[in-house]
């Protein structure tokens, strides 16, 4: 069985993940973009080792920051990771819809022509890509993806097909506001964690590489210390680019998947846990 825990930042995956785990003997893979990277820690929100509680963890920590890593790479990975580990439960958790949807379902890669669109703006961009998809999940100002999307030979919106017949797709969600104010409260337990710290300490290490100059809460960081912005602007800039992922990961998961959703219970994560468990129970 494979157990797919989605839904924004915050709401919980992660312990979800790995009482999951627990319960039924599984291991937790990872399907998040950025904690694929070694030493991004704090800025991703990676679980720490004494949370793991003795589950074994898979496709966290594979790359350096300076190694490039595309969605290709981790479809080949995690479809690995399922035929190893095709004997055991596997609780697969993470918030980049993209990944999960590249790695479970029938999903090609388009070949890719290499028009010039450095004319437009990103706003024309964008209107461009939504001419094409109304429902597309590409930031507006996430100049490459918007190019990348326009160079694709193949743009119909074909809905892909599971790969696998055993899969249960489980999301954990809150009210909006309950969300925003988590993201806002985590992201500034982030800056007491050292994320300022944390963010030199690569840059020293490995340079101004792509995960780190795209990478929410690190990006931010880096603008801080070129003296582009205050250490306020930067830390608001990152709550409002969380809030703003939040928003997409909705709209990717409710449009790609068939997720049967959970409302996070804050005070009493026992409540969420048996309700999810009695779901998979009576679904099997």
């Amino acid at each position: 069985m494979i157990i797919c825990v989605v839904g924004p930042t915050g709401v919980g995956k992660t312990k979800l993940s790995v009482m999951l785990a627990k319960k039924y003997n599984g291991v937790v893979v990872n399907a998040d973009a950025c904690q694929i990277f070694r030493d991004l820690n704090i800025g991703t929100a990676k679980i720490k080792e004494e949370e793991k509680e003795n589950v074994q963890h898979l496709l966290f920590d594979i790359k350096s920051p300076e190694e490039d890593y595309s969605v290709s790479d981790y479809q080949t990975d995690l479809r690995n990771v399922l035929e190893k580990y095709k004997d055991r439960n596997i609780i697969l958790v993470g918030g980049t819809g993209l990944y999960i949807t590249a790695g479970l379902y029938d999903y090609n890669f388009s070949k890719m022509n290499n028009n010039d669109y450095s004319k437009y703006s990103n706003e024309e961009l964008y209107k461009m890509c939504q001419e094409i998809n109304s429902d597309i999940d590409i930031h507006p100002n996430n100049r490459r993806r918007l190019e990348n999307f326009l160079n694709r030979e193949d743009k119909e919106t074909k809905t892909p097909k599971l790969l696998y017949d055993y899969v249960q797709f489980v999301g954990l969600t809150t009210d909006r506001n309950i969300l925003y104010e988590r993201i806002n409260d985590r992201v500034d337990e982030m800056i007491k964690e050292g994320l300022v710290e944390e963010v030199k300490s690569l840059l020293d290490k490995y340079g101004n590489t792509r995960i780190l100059g795209s990478a929410i809460g690190y990006k931010e960081i880096i603008k801080y210390l070129n003296n582009e912005n205050t250490l306020e602007d930067a830390i608001e800039e990152i709550k409002k680019n969380s809030r703003h992922y939040a928003k997409r990961q909705y709209t990717w998961f409710n449009n790609k998947m068939n997720v049967t959703w959970f409302e996070t219970d804050f005070n009493n994560f026992e409540n969420t846990y048996t309700k999810v468990v009695d779901y998979l129970e009576n679904s099997k």
